[in-house]
């Protein structure tokens, strides 16, 4: 009973975890391929605008550098995102939402992004509570559907 309570509690841990600086991690049930494709769908469902992806692997490829899958997709809603711009301009260093899908050495695959909360904190921003909850719940809903159980 306790080695199946231990197993379940590492499966939570490793689905989802928030690291100190931010950075959230969710493992894919999925290959690269399929997890962008699921994303992007996901994204597009939801009305929300998708600039675009970045294959980081490729790009490493172009100049004679091995690097496992790698590609950074950007997408957000401008009504939503730029709120926070209007709270301190400095924060668009972070909008559009980032959301990278990589690939590790044991071949798990994960999506990455920086938390909401993370982010409100990094830059002081305390008057759009109410917006940083509603693109906190907009990135669990996008990743979930890719979410290893």
């Amino acid at each position: 009973m306790l080695q199946k309570l231990a197993i379940l509690i590492s499966s939570l841990v490793l689905a989802v975890a928030v690291q100190a600086n931010g950075v959230v991690k969710v493992a894919s049930a999925y290959p690269v391929d399929e997890t962008i494709i699921r994303i992007k769908k996901d994204v597009a469902d939801k009305g929300i605008m998708f600039f675009t992806e970045i294959d980081q692997a490729k790009l490493a490829a172009g100049v004679g550098i091995k690097l496992r899958r790698s590609s950074l997709l950007l997408f957000g809603n401008p009504a939503l995102g730029i709120q926070f711009l209007t709270s301190n301009p400095e924060s668009g260093i972070d909008w559009p939402v980032r959301l990278l899908v990589q690939e590790d050495a044991q071949g798990r695959v994960w999506v990455i992004y920086n938390d909401f909360d993370y982010i409100a904190r990094r830059h002081a921003i305390k008057d759009r509570d109410a917006q940083f909850k509603m693109a906190s719940q907009v990135i669990a809903s996008i990743t979930s559907s890719v979410k290893a159980k």
